[in-house]
């Protein structure tokens, strides 16, 4: 099962680690820099052009 708070196409070792670094929807996510987000263990590019395209969608962005 997919959780609703994130996009589709984010994977799940993705998801687990944007909550285990307290990200709780994908606006919180504006204003991070792309490079520590790939510092999580279990973020990879994929989940990253995702959470891009989510943010682009809604008028926000990476630092």
């Amino acid at each position: 099962m997919t959780d609703p708070t994130w996009p589709r196409g984010i994977g799940a070792p993705a998801t687990r680690a944007l909550t285990a670094a307290g990200y709780t929807s994908v606006e919180q996510l504006a204003g991070a820099r792309e490079h520590d987000l790939l510092a999580l263990h279990g973020m990879g590019p994929k989940a990253i052009r995702v959470l891009r395209e989510a943010l682009t969608a809604q008028g926000l962005d990476f630092a």
